[in-house]
Protein backbone atom coordinates (compact mmCIF):
# COMPACT_ATOMS: atom_id res chain seq x y z
CA UNK A 1 0.00 0.00 0.00
CA UNK A 2 0.90 3.47 -0.43
CA UNK A 3 -0.20 6.44 1.74
CA UNK A 4 -0.52 9.77 -0.04
CA UNK A 5 -0.71 13.12 1.87
CA UNK A 6 -1.68 16.78 0.86
CA UNK A 7 -1.09 19.58 3.01
CA UNK A 8 -3.44 22.56 1.49
CA UNK A 9 -3.99 25.88 3.09
CA UNK A 10 -7.40 24.80 4.14
CA UNK A 11 -7.03 21.09 4.39
CA UNK A 12 -5.07 18.02 4.42
CA UNK A 13 -6.36 15.20 2.42
CA UNK A 14 -4.93 11.50 2.80
CA UNK A 15 -5.46 8.41 0.67
CA UNK A 16 -4.34 4.74 1.07
CA UNK A 17 -3.77 3.01 -1.78
CA UNK A 18 -3.39 -0.54 -2.99
CA UNK A 19 -2.56 -1.91 -6.35
CA UNK A 20 -2.44 1.54 -7.73
CA UNK A 21 -6.08 2.36 -6.63
CA UNK A 22 -7.49 3.99 -4.11
CA UNK A 23 -9.08 2.18 -1.17
CA UNK A 24 -9.23 4.69 1.23
CA UNK A 25 -9.52 8.27 1.43
CA UNK A 26 -10.10 11.34 4.09
CA UNK A 27 -10.30 15.17 4.42
CA UNK A 28 -8.93 16.69 7.70
CA UNK A 29 -8.78 20.54 8.49
CA UNK A 30 -4.97 21.66 8.28
CA UNK A 31 -3.64 23.08 11.48
CA UNK A 32 -0.86 25.89 10.57
CA UNK A 33 0.46 25.61 13.80
CA UNK A 34 1.16 22.43 13.83
CA UNK A 35 1.35 20.56 10.81
CA UNK A 36 2.54 17.08 12.50
CA UNK A 37 -1.21 17.20 14.35
CA UNK A 38 -3.14 17.60 10.72
CA UNK A 39 -0.52 14.54 9.35
CA UNK A 40 -1.65 12.45 12.10
CA UNK A 41 -5.27 13.13 12.01
CA UNK A 42 -5.56 12.40 8.25
CA UNK A 43 -3.37 9.15 8.79
CA UNK A 44 -5.63 8.07 11.87
CA UNK A 45 -8.90 8.56 10.00
CA UNK A 46 -7.87 5.99 6.94
CA UNK A 47 -5.71 3.76 8.65
CA UNK A 48 -7.32 3.30 11.77
CA UNK A 49 -8.31 -0.41 11.02
CA UNK A 50 -5.61 -1.17 8.62
CA UNK A 51 -2.60 -3.31 9.08
CA UNK A 52 0.02 -0.08 8.69
CA UNK A 53 2.71 -2.46 8.11
CA UNK A 54 1.59 -3.28 4.76
CA UNK A 55 2.36 0.41 3.90
CA UNK A 56 5.42 0.34 1.56
CA UNK A 57 6.18 4.24 1.32
CA UNK A 58 4.73 7.39 1.91
CA UNK A 59 4.13 11.04 -0.78
CA UNK A 60 3.58 14.07 0.45
CA UNK A 61 2.59 17.69 -1.21
CA UNK A 62 2.48 20.82 0.28
CA UNK A 63 1.83 24.54 -0.30
CA UNK A 64 4.19 25.34 2.56
CA UNK A 65 7.09 26.30 0.37
CA UNK A 66 4.55 28.53 -1.74
CA UNK A 67 2.38 29.81 0.72
CA UNK A 68 5.66 31.12 2.44
CA UNK A 69 6.89 33.23 -0.61
CA UNK A 70 3.49 34.37 -1.66
CA UNK A 71 2.82 35.62 1.94
CA UNK A 72 6.27 37.23 2.52
CA UNK A 73 7.56 34.94 5.54
CA UNK A 74 10.77 34.13 4.40
CA UNK A 75 13.92 34.17 6.24
CA UNK A 76 16.26 37.05 5.34
CA UNK A 77 19.05 35.85 2.70
CA UNK A 78 22.17 36.97 1.97
CA UNK A 79 23.61 36.67 -1.49
CA UNK A 80 27.48 36.46 -2.76
CA UNK A 81 26.86 36.53 -6.74
CA UNK A 82 29.70 36.51 -9.37
CA UNK A 83 28.18 38.15 -12.55
CA UNK A 84 31.48 38.65 -14.27
CA UNK A 85 31.46 41.54 -17.15
CA UNK A 86 28.66 42.16 -19.28
CA UNK A 87 25.86 42.33 -16.72
CA UNK A 88 25.28 45.54 -14.52
CA UNK A 89 24.53 44.44 -11.01
CA UNK A 90 21.95 47.47 -11.50
CA UNK A 91 19.76 45.26 -13.88
CA UNK A 92 19.13 42.84 -10.74
CA UNK A 93 18.15 45.52 -8.64
CA UNK A 94 18.28 43.16 -5.90
CA UNK A 95 18.66 44.66 -2.36
CA UNK A 96 21.41 45.40 0.69
CA UNK A 97 22.04 41.99 1.31
CA UNK A 98 23.17 41.25 -2.50
CA UNK A 99 26.96 41.01 -2.93
CA UNK A 100 28.57 41.19 -6.21
CA UNK A 101 32.09 39.95 -5.61
CA UNK A 102 35.04 39.14 -7.78
CA UNK A 103 35.81 35.95 -9.39
CA UNK A 104 34.69 34.90 -12.86
CA UNK A 105 34.40 32.08 -14.46
CA UNK A 106 33.64 32.06 -18.30
CA UNK A 107 31.22 30.38 -20.99
CA UNK A 108 32.96 27.59 -21.14
CA UNK A 109 34.07 26.85 -17.73
CA UNK A 110 37.14 28.68 -17.39
CA UNK A 111 38.49 30.48 -14.34
CA UNK A 112 39.41 33.98 -15.63
CA UNK A 113 39.25 35.73 -12.61
CA UNK A 114 39.69 34.16 -8.66
CA UNK A 115 37.82 34.96 -5.69
CA UNK A 116 39.58 37.14 -3.54
CA UNK A 117 39.50 35.79 0.14
CA UNK A 118 39.90 38.83 2.32
CA UNK A 119 36.53 39.95 0.26
CA UNK A 120 34.63 37.12 0.95
CA UNK A 121 35.51 37.23 4.74
CA UNK A 122 34.50 41.09 4.58
CA UNK A 123 31.35 39.94 3.72
CA UNK A 124 30.69 37.04 6.08
CA UNK A 125 31.38 39.82 8.81
CA UNK A 126 28.39 41.62 7.13
CA UNK A 127 26.64 38.50 7.22
CA UNK A 128 27.52 37.48 11.12
CA UNK A 129 26.66 41.26 12.57
CA UNK A 130 23.23 41.43 10.91
CA UNK A 131 21.88 37.69 11.67
CA UNK A 132 21.85 36.38 8.41
CA UNK A 133 22.30 32.70 8.60
CA UNK A 134 20.95 31.56 4.92
CA UNK A 135 23.46 32.22 2.30
CA UNK A 136 23.22 31.69 -1.48
CA UNK A 137 25.85 31.53 -4.14
CA UNK A 138 25.59 32.10 -7.63
CA UNK A 139 28.00 32.33 -10.33
CA UNK A 140 26.84 33.35 -13.84
CA UNK A 141 28.63 30.39 -15.42
CA UNK A 142 28.64 28.39 -12.28
CA UNK A 143 26.61 25.53 -14.44
CA UNK A 144 30.06 25.24 -16.31
CA UNK A 145 32.25 25.10 -13.66
CA UNK A 146 31.16 25.24 -10.31
CA UNK A 147 34.76 25.22 -8.33
CA UNK A 148 34.24 29.49 -7.13
CA UNK A 149 30.78 28.83 -5.86
CA UNK A 150 32.12 25.54 -3.58
CA UNK A 151 34.98 28.16 -2.95
CA UNK A 152 32.84 30.94 -1.23
CA UNK A 153 31.57 28.05 0.56
CA UNK A 154 34.12 27.10 2.49
CA UNK A 155 35.64 30.33 2.73
CA UNK A 156 32.53 31.48 4.70
CA UNK A 157 31.66 27.90 6.63
CA UNK A 158 29.99 28.24 9.46
CA UNK A 159 28.18 25.95 12.07
CA UNK A 160 25.10 28.23 11.95
CA UNK A 161 25.36 29.29 8.26
CA UNK A 162 23.08 27.21 5.31
CA UNK A 163 24.25 27.39 1.71
CA UNK A 164 22.53 27.41 -1.75
CA UNK A 165 24.62 26.93 -4.55
CA UNK A 166 23.65 27.69 -7.99
CA UNK A 167 24.73 24.90 -9.88
CA UNK A 168 23.50 22.37 -7.65
CA UNK A 169 19.43 23.59 -8.29
CA UNK A 170 19.71 23.70 -12.11
CA UNK A 171 22.26 23.04 -14.75
CA UNK A 172 20.83 25.67 -17.48
CA UNK A 173 22.14 29.00 -18.07
CA UNK A 174 20.32 32.01 -17.13
CA UNK A 175 22.23 34.04 -14.49
CA UNK A 176 18.93 36.17 -13.46
CA UNK A 177 16.78 32.79 -13.09
CA UNK A 178 19.46 31.64 -11.12
CA UNK A 179 20.04 34.46 -8.83
CA UNK A 180 16.26 34.00 -7.82
CA UNK A 181 16.42 30.10 -7.67
CA UNK A 182 19.43 30.16 -5.30
CA UNK A 183 17.80 33.22 -3.43
CA UNK A 184 14.42 31.47 -3.10
CA UNK A 185 16.15 28.07 -2.04
CA UNK A 186 18.06 29.88 0.98
CA UNK A 187 14.71 31.67 1.65
CA UNK A 188 12.46 28.85 2.09
CA UNK A 189 14.58 26.75 4.07
CA UNK A 190 14.26 26.89 7.14
CA UNK A 191 10.54 26.88 6.91
CA UNK A 192 10.82 23.56 4.99
CA UNK A 193 13.08 22.34 7.21
CA UNK A 194 10.35 22.56 9.88
CA UNK A 195 8.22 20.58 7.89
CA UNK A 196 10.06 17.95 7.42
CA UNK A 197 11.17 17.63 10.94
CA UNK A 198 6.90 17.61 11.37
CA UNK A 199 7.20 14.68 9.29
CA UNK A 200 9.93 12.40 11.12
CA UNK A 201 7.52 12.97 14.31
CA UNK A 202 4.98 11.94 13.02
CA UNK A 203 6.81 9.10 11.49
CA UNK A 204 7.79 8.05 14.99
CA UNK A 205 4.42 9.13 16.59
CA UNK A 206 2.56 6.17 13.87
CA UNK A 207 6.07 3.84 14.58
CA UNK A 208 6.21 3.48 10.68
CA UNK A 209 10.35 3.08 9.09
CA UNK A 210 9.19 3.31 5.43
CA UNK A 211 10.90 5.81 2.60
CA UNK A 212 9.21 9.31 2.75
CA UNK A 213 9.19 11.42 -0.45
CA UNK A 214 7.80 14.86 -1.20
CA UNK A 215 6.24 15.74 -4.33
CA UNK A 216 8.19 18.66 -6.41
CA UNK A 217 6.83 20.97 -9.08
CA UNK A 218 7.60 18.56 -11.82
CA UNK A 219 5.26 16.58 -10.65
CA UNK A 220 8.13 13.98 -9.47
CA UNK A 221 9.21 12.85 -6.36
CA UNK A 222 12.19 13.36 -4.01
CA UNK A 223 13.26 11.80 -0.66
CA UNK A 224 12.11 13.81 1.78
CA UNK A 225 15.76 14.10 3.61
CA UNK A 226 17.55 14.02 -0.05
CA UNK A 227 14.89 17.28 -0.90
CA UNK A 228 16.29 19.57 2.15
CA UNK A 229 19.25 20.42 -0.29
CA UNK A 230 16.80 21.34 -2.65
CA UNK A 231 13.68 23.02 -1.01
CA UNK A 232 13.15 25.57 -3.82
CA UNK A 233 11.89 22.02 -5.58
CA UNK A 234 8.80 22.45 -3.61
CA UNK A 235 7.62 25.54 -5.21
CA UNK A 236 4.14 24.48 -6.71
CA UNK A 237 3.66 20.92 -4.93
CA UNK A 238 0.74 21.16 -4.32
CA UNK A 239 -0.76 22.51 -7.93
CA UNK A 240 1.51 19.57 -8.86
CA UNK A 241 0.03 16.81 -7.22
CA UNK A 242 -3.48 18.32 -8.37
CA UNK A 243 -2.08 17.66 -12.09
CA UNK A 244 -0.76 14.38 -11.64
CA UNK A 245 -4.30 12.99 -9.27
CA UNK A 246 -6.11 14.45 -13.11
CA UNK A 247 -3.68 12.56 -15.21
CA UNK A 248 -4.13 9.01 -12.69
CA UNK A 249 -7.69 9.22 -12.84
CA UNK A 250 -9.38 11.14 -15.34
CA UNK A 251 -8.02 8.82 -18.50
CA UNK A 252 -7.51 12.18 -20.68
CA UNK A 253 -7.05 11.84 -24.07
CA UNK A 254 -7.18 14.84 -26.10
CA UNK A 255 -6.68 18.74 -25.08
CA UNK A 256 -8.17 19.72 -21.86
CA UNK A 257 -7.90 22.23 -19.20
CA UNK A 258 -8.02 21.02 -15.64
CA UNK A 259 -9.17 22.59 -12.51
CA UNK A 260 -8.41 22.36 -8.84
CA UNK A 261 -10.83 24.64 -6.73
CA UNK A 262 -9.77 24.93 -3.60
CA UNK A 263 -10.52 26.89 -0.16
CA UNK A 264 -7.93 29.23 -1.21
CA UNK A 265 -7.09 29.35 -4.60
CA UNK A 266 -7.95 27.96 -8.24
CA UNK A 267 -5.29 25.92 -9.44
CA UNK A 268 -5.51 25.89 -13.47
CA UNK A 269 -3.66 23.42 -15.54
CA UNK A 270 -3.54 22.29 -19.53
CA UNK A 271 -3.65 19.36 -21.50
CA UNK A 272 -1.85 19.14 -24.64
CA UNK A 273 -3.78 15.61 -26.06
CA UNK A 274 -3.50 14.06 -22.80
CA UNK A 275 -0.08 15.31 -21.98
CA UNK A 276 0.63 18.11 -19.19
CA UNK A 277 2.15 20.92 -20.13
CA UNK A 278 5.66 21.53 -18.79
CA UNK A 279 7.23 25.52 -17.21
CA UNK A 280 10.55 24.43 -20.38
CA UNK A 281 12.55 27.73 -18.78
CA UNK A 282 11.43 27.41 -15.16
CA UNK A 283 8.53 28.48 -13.14
CA UNK A 284 7.43 32.44 -11.65
CA UNK A 285 6.44 32.81 -8.50
CA UNK A 286 5.49 36.42 -6.83
CA UNK A 287 7.29 37.93 -9.58
CA UNK A 288 10.56 35.57 -9.73
CA UNK A 289 11.77 33.71 -13.06
CA UNK A 290 13.51 30.74 -11.69
CA UNK A 291 15.18 28.16 -13.25
CA UNK A 292 12.86 25.37 -11.10
CA UNK A 293 11.24 22.91 -13.86
CA UNK A 294 7.78 22.78 -13.17
CA UNK A 295 4.48 21.33 -14.60
CA UNK A 296 2.19 24.73 -16.40
CA UNK A 297 -0.23 25.98 -13.45
CA UNK A 298 -1.63 28.88 -12.70
CA UNK A 299 -2.87 30.01 -9.46
CA UNK A 300 -5.62 32.66 -8.63
CA UNK A 301 -6.92 33.92 -5.94
CA UNK A 302 -10.62 32.76 -5.81
CA UNK A 303 -11.76 29.67 -3.90
CA UNK A 304 -14.71 28.12 -1.64
CA UNK A 305 -13.76 30.25 1.25
CA UNK A 306 -12.80 33.65 -0.47
CA UNK A 307 -14.17 36.51 0.99
CA UNK A 308 -17.30 38.16 -0.49
CA UNK A 309 -17.81 41.44 0.02
CA UNK A 310 -19.71 44.82 -1.35
CA UNK A 311 -17.26 47.09 -3.09
CA UNK A 312 -18.43 50.58 -5.31
CA UNK A 313 -22.01 49.26 -4.41
CA UNK A 314 -21.89 45.72 -6.02
CA UNK A 315 -20.37 41.98 -4.38
CA UNK A 316 -16.72 41.20 -5.01
CA UNK A 317 -15.84 37.81 -4.36
CA UNK A 318 -11.99 37.37 -3.17
CA UNK A 319 -8.87 36.98 -3.75
CA UNK A 320 -8.54 36.91 0.27
CA UNK A 321 -9.42 33.98 2.71
CA UNK A 322 -10.36 35.23 5.84
CA UNK A 323 -11.12 31.64 7.37
CA UNK A 324 -13.79 28.90 6.78
CA UNK A 325 -17.18 29.72 5.19
CA UNK A 326 -19.99 31.55 8.18
CA UNK A 327 -21.68 27.98 7.99
CA UNK A 328 -18.40 26.50 9.73
CA UNK A 329 -18.27 29.81 11.93
CA UNK A 330 -16.16 31.96 9.40
CA UNK A 331 -16.58 35.16 9.68
CA UNK A 332 -17.18 36.53 5.97
CA UNK A 333 -19.88 34.82 3.45
CA UNK A 334 -18.52 33.04 0.96
CA UNK A 335 -18.94 31.06 -2.39
CA UNK A 336 -19.42 28.09 -0.14
CA UNK A 337 -21.92 29.71 1.86
CA UNK A 338 -23.67 30.41 -1.54
CA UNK A 339 -23.42 27.30 -2.79
CA UNK A 340 -25.26 25.90 0.86
CA UNK A 341 -27.93 28.31 0.69
CA UNK A 342 -28.51 27.47 -2.76
CA UNK A 343 -29.08 23.35 -1.97
CA UNK A 344 -25.67 22.61 -3.89
CA UNK A 345 -24.27 21.05 -0.42
CA UNK A 346 -25.53 20.62 2.99
CA UNK A 347 -21.74 21.46 4.72
CA UNK A 348 -22.15 23.19 8.42
CA UNK A 349 -25.13 25.23 9.41
CA UNK A 350 -26.84 26.36 7.07
CA UNK A 351 -29.05 28.70 8.84
CA UNK A 352 -25.64 30.36 9.90
CA UNK A 353 -24.68 30.81 5.79
CA UNK A 354 -28.31 32.22 5.12
CA UNK A 355 -27.84 35.02 7.73
CA UNK A 356 -24.19 35.50 6.14
CA UNK A 357 -25.39 36.11 2.42
CA UNK A 358 -28.77 38.07 3.63
CA UNK A 359 -26.34 40.58 5.51
CA UNK A 360 -25.13 41.27 2.26
CA UNK A 361 -28.38 41.51 0.10
CA UNK A 362 -30.41 43.57 2.61
CA UNK A 363 -27.33 46.03 1.45
CA UNK A 364 -28.09 45.63 -1.99
CA UNK A 365 -32.04 45.32 -1.88
CA UNK A 366 -31.49 42.06 -3.16
CA UNK A 367 -33.59 38.23 -1.57
CA UNK A 368 -30.97 35.72 -0.40
CA UNK A 369 -31.21 33.71 -3.21
CA UNK A 370 -30.40 36.36 -5.64
CA UNK A 371 -27.63 37.59 -3.78
CA UNK A 372 -25.99 33.55 -3.56
CA UNK A 373 -27.21 33.42 -7.15
CA UNK A 374 -25.08 36.62 -7.89
CA UNK A 375 -21.97 35.33 -5.40
CA UNK A 376 -21.59 32.08 -7.36
CA UNK A 377 -21.66 33.41 -10.97
CA UNK A 378 -18.62 35.80 -10.20
CA UNK A 379 -16.98 33.20 -8.56
CA UNK A 380 -17.29 31.05 -11.86
CA UNK A 381 -17.26 33.62 -14.62
CA UNK A 382 -14.09 34.84 -12.49
CA UNK A 383 -12.42 31.32 -13.62
CA UNK A 384 -13.70 30.93 -16.95
CA UNK A 385 -11.83 34.78 -17.46
CA UNK A 386 -8.88 33.49 -15.97
CA UNK A 387 -9.08 29.46 -17.63
CA UNK A 388 -9.34 31.99 -21.64
CA UNK A 389 -6.45 34.51 -20.68
CA UNK A 390 -4.38 31.38 -19.92
CA UNK A 391 -5.51 29.68 -23.41
CA UNK A 392 -4.33 32.58 -24.49
CA UNK A 393 -0.96 33.11 -23.33
CA UNK A 394 -0.30 29.54 -24.07
CA UNK A 395 -1.13 29.75 -27.55
CA UNK A 396 0.90 32.73 -28.07
CA UNK A 397 3.99 31.09 -27.54
CA UNK A 398 5.41 27.45 -28.65
CA UNK A 399 4.05 24.64 -26.25
CA UNK A 400 6.38 22.09 -24.45
CA UNK A 401 4.77 18.93 -22.65
CA UNK A 402 6.45 16.42 -19.89
CA UNK A 403 7.65 14.82 -23.24
CA UNK A 404 7.97 17.27 -26.02
CA UNK A 405 8.04 20.69 -27.63
CA UNK A 406 4.57 20.35 -30.06
CA UNK A 407 5.36 22.82 -32.85
CA UNK A 408 2.81 24.64 -33.90
CA UNK A 409 0.71 23.80 -31.05
CA UNK A 410 -2.86 25.55 -30.91
CA UNK A 411 -4.57 24.25 -27.68
CA UNK A 412 -8.10 23.88 -28.33
CA UNK A 413 -10.13 21.94 -25.11
CA UNK A 414 -12.46 19.57 -25.88
CA UNK A 415 -13.29 18.82 -22.18
CA UNK A 416 -12.98 20.89 -18.38
CA UNK A 417 -11.91 18.59 -15.62
CA UNK A 418 -12.90 19.91 -12.35
CA UNK A 419 -11.38 18.49 -8.81
CA UNK A 420 -11.88 19.52 -5.58
CA UNK A 421 -14.08 20.06 -2.81
CA UNK A 422 -16.77 22.49 -4.86
CA UNK A 423 -16.04 20.45 -8.01
CA UNK A 424 -19.58 18.72 -7.99
CA UNK A 425 -21.13 22.63 -7.58
CA UNK A 426 -19.37 24.45 -9.79
CA UNK A 427 -18.45 22.36 -12.77
CA UNK A 428 -21.76 22.83 -14.75
CA UNK A 429 -21.66 26.22 -14.41
CA UNK A 430 -18.07 26.69 -15.42
CA UNK A 431 -18.73 24.37 -18.12
CA UNK A 432 -21.84 25.87 -19.33
CA UNK A 433 -19.02 29.29 -19.50
CA UNK A 434 -16.51 27.99 -21.25
CA UNK A 435 -18.51 26.32 -23.93
CA UNK A 436 -17.34 22.90 -23.56
CA UNK A 437 -18.38 19.57 -21.47
CA UNK A 438 -17.06 18.56 -18.16
CA UNK A 439 -16.14 15.81 -15.83
CA UNK A 440 -15.49 15.39 -12.47
CA UNK A 441 -12.72 12.76 -12.26
CA UNK A 442 -13.69 9.76 -9.52
CA UNK A 443 -11.44 10.40 -6.17
CA UNK A 444 -12.02 14.47 -7.49
CA UNK A 445 -12.07 15.36 -3.56
CA UNK A 446 -8.44 14.54 -3.04
CA UNK A 447 -7.09 14.38 -6.27
CA UNK A 448 -3.45 15.83 -4.51
CA UNK A 449 -3.61 13.12 -2.88
CA UNK A 450 -3.83 10.72 -5.53
CA UNK A 451 -1.41 12.16 -7.59
CA UNK A 452 1.40 12.53 -4.87
CA UNK A 453 0.52 8.90 -4.05
CA UNK A 454 1.25 7.40 -7.94
CA UNK A 455 3.76 9.95 -9.10
CA UNK A 456 7.87 8.54 -9.89
CA UNK A 457 10.61 10.12 -8.99
CA UNK A 458 12.15 12.35 -11.74
CA UNK A 459 15.24 14.63 -11.92
CA UNK A 460 17.29 15.94 -15.04
CA UNK A 461 20.99 17.14 -15.25
CA UNK A 462 23.37 18.84 -17.79
CA UNK A 463 26.02 17.42 -19.27
CA UNK A 464 29.21 19.86 -20.86
CA UNK A 465 32.62 17.97 -22.16
CA UNK A 466 35.19 20.65 -23.40
CA UNK A 467 37.26 18.69 -25.50
CA UNK A 468 39.96 21.47 -25.90
CA UNK A 469 40.37 21.60 -22.06
CA UNK A 470 39.63 17.59 -21.68
CA UNK A 471 37.00 18.33 -19.52
CA UNK A 472 33.72 16.86 -18.59
CA UNK A 473 31.15 18.66 -15.79
CA UNK A 474 27.86 17.95 -14.63
CA UNK A 475 27.49 21.10 -12.32
CA UNK A 476 24.20 19.47 -10.88
CA UNK A 477 25.89 16.83 -9.06
CA UNK A 478 29.10 18.53 -8.72
CA UNK A 479 31.26 16.32 -11.30
CA UNK A 480 33.82 17.50 -12.76
CA UNK A 481 36.65 14.82 -14.60
CA UNK A 482 38.96 14.70 -17.39
CA UNK A 483 38.36 13.34 -20.47
CA UNK A 484 40.41 12.17 -23.97
CA UNK A 485 39.92 14.62 -26.58
CA UNK A 486 38.62 12.54 -28.79
CA UNK A 487 35.60 12.39 -26.68
CA UNK A 488 32.17 12.00 -28.54
CA UNK A 489 28.62 13.28 -28.08
CA UNK A 490 27.68 9.70 -27.43
CA UNK A 491 30.26 9.31 -25.05
CA UNK A 492 28.61 12.39 -23.21
CA UNK A 493 24.95 10.71 -23.62
CA UNK A 494 26.15 8.00 -22.27
CA UNK A 495 27.66 9.24 -19.27
CA UNK A 496 24.73 11.16 -18.51
CA UNK A 497 22.53 8.69 -18.14
CA UNK A 498 24.98 6.72 -15.58
CA UNK A 499 24.95 9.80 -14.10
CA UNK A 500 21.25 10.84 -14.00
CA UNK A 501 20.47 6.95 -13.11
CA UNK A 502 22.77 6.85 -9.80
CA UNK A 503 20.99 10.78 -9.01
CA UNK A 504 17.63 9.36 -9.30
CA UNK A 505 18.57 6.47 -7.20
CA UNK A 506 19.79 8.79 -4.30
CA UNK A 507 16.85 10.86 -4.77
CA UNK A 508 14.79 7.47 -4.29
CA UNK A 509 13.66 6.32 -7.58
CA UNK A 510 12.43 2.78 -8.19
CA UNK A 511 14.73 0.97 -11.34
CA UNK A 512 11.43 0.35 -13.09
CA UNK A 513 10.82 3.91 -13.30
CA UNK A 514 13.81 4.91 -14.99
CA UNK A 515 12.64 6.30 -17.97
CA UNK A 516 15.17 8.86 -19.39
CA UNK A 517 15.21 10.49 -22.38
CA UNK A 518 17.89 12.74 -23.95
CA UNK A 519 16.15 16.27 -24.37
CA UNK A 520 18.87 18.25 -25.93
CA UNK A 521 22.13 17.46 -27.64
CA UNK A 522 24.27 19.91 -28.87
CA UNK A 523 28.04 20.05 -30.77
CA UNK A 524 29.76 23.08 -31.85
CA UNK A 525 33.26 23.00 -33.05
CA UNK A 526 35.79 25.15 -31.84
CA UNK A 527 38.54 27.57 -33.91
CA UNK A 528 41.60 28.99 -33.52
CA UNK A 529 43.81 29.80 -36.09
CA UNK A 530 41.27 28.61 -38.61
CA UNK A 531 41.72 25.19 -37.20
CA UNK A 532 39.51 23.49 -35.18
CA UNK A 533 41.03 23.63 -32.04
CA UNK A 534 38.25 20.68 -30.16
CA UNK A 535 34.22 20.20 -29.31
CA UNK A 536 31.84 21.54 -26.84
CA UNK A 537 29.53 19.38 -26.51
CA UNK A 538 26.48 19.91 -24.18
CA UNK A 539 23.45 17.41 -23.24
CA UNK A 540 20.30 17.83 -21.06
CA UNK A 541 18.93 14.51 -19.77
CA UNK A 542 15.66 13.93 -17.90
CA UNK A 543 13.35 11.13 -16.20
CA UNK A 544 10.22 12.03 -17.52
CA UNK A 545 7.70 13.22 -15.11
CA UNK A 546 4.46 10.83 -15.00
CA UNK A 547 2.65 7.67 -12.58
CA UNK A 548 4.83 5.22 -11.34
CA UNK A 549 5.34 2.28 -14.10
CA UNK A 550 2.52 -0.13 -12.68
CA UNK A 551 -0.49 2.68 -12.19
CA UNK A 552 0.80 4.12 -15.71
CA UNK A 553 0.34 0.78 -17.70
CA UNK A 554 -3.04 0.61 -16.68
CA UNK A 555 -4.14 4.29 -16.87
CA UNK A 556 -3.00 4.05 -20.42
Amino acid sequence: MILGIDVGGTHTDSVLTENFLVKKKAKVKTDHTNIMASLLAAFQTIASDENIKNIKRIVLSTTLSTNAIVQGKTDRVGMVLLNGPGLSPQTLDLGKDFFFASGYINHRGISMQPVNDREIKDIGEYFRKENIYQVGIAGKFSSRNPQQEINIAEILQDKDRNFSLGHRLSGQLNFPRRVATTYLNAAVYNIYKGFVREVHQFLREIQLNVPVYILKADGGTILIDESLLYSALTIHSGPAASIMGVLATAGIKEDAVALDIGGTTTDISVFAEGVPLLEVSGVTISGRKTLIRGLYTKSIGIGGDSAVRIKNGSIAVGPDREGPAAALDGSLPTPTDAMIVLGMTSLGDKQKAIDAIDTLATQLNMDTICAARVILDKTMTTIADNVRKVLEEINNKPVYTIHDLLEGKIIRPREVFVVGGPAAAIAPGLASLLGYPYKIPEHSEVANAVGAALARTTAEITVLADTQKGELTISEEGIIKKIPHDFTSQKAIEAGLEALKARAIKMGANLNDLDMEVTEAQEFNMIRDFCTTGKNIRTKIQIKPGLISACAARTS
